[in-house]
């Protein structure tokens, strides 16, 4: 699942609120000018809500979740929808973390999200992030 989205903004709708972020459910994720697989997930309202989201084949290449269809279904996918996966990033004073217990996928063609948790002990909720390869 290698994220393909452009370089604007894709307004999304969340099938229910992001763990903690109730009762927001709208949200813009926008890529960050110049940082390959590095996004924006803000709050389209006045919360002032905001997270990064990376591309974890860029920043975490041996990730491979399995995506079950009752993930899916809780995204409300089609067969034929684009279905993308991205990791939470968070700043500790031990660096850059993510969790890949529980990403963030989104119908880009219904333009739908859910985070959802992974029944896979294989991914940690804090992974440390590394520098992507160069090419």
């Amino acid at each position: 699942m290698t994220p393909t989205l452009p370089d604007t903004t894709m307004n999304l709708t969340f099938t229910a609120p992001p763990p903690g972020l109730a009762p927001i459910v709208d949200f813009a994720l926008s890529a960050v000018p110049e940082a390959e697989g590095l996004y924006t997930l803000r709050d389209t309202g006045d919360a002032g809500v905001r997270l990064f989201l990376v591309d974890p084949s860029v920043y975490v290449p041996d990730y491979a979740p399995r995506i079950t269809d009752e993930h899916l279904d809780a995204l409300g996918s089609g067969p034929d929808d684009l279905v993308e996966a991205y990791v939470v990033a968070t700043i500790t004073d031990d660096g850059p973390i993510v969790n890949l217990l529980a990403p963030i996928l989104v119908n880009v063609t219904a333009r739908t999200a859910a985070q959802v948790i992974l029944d896979d002990s294989r991914w940690p909720l804090r992974a440390a992030l590394v520098p992507p390869t160069a090419t």
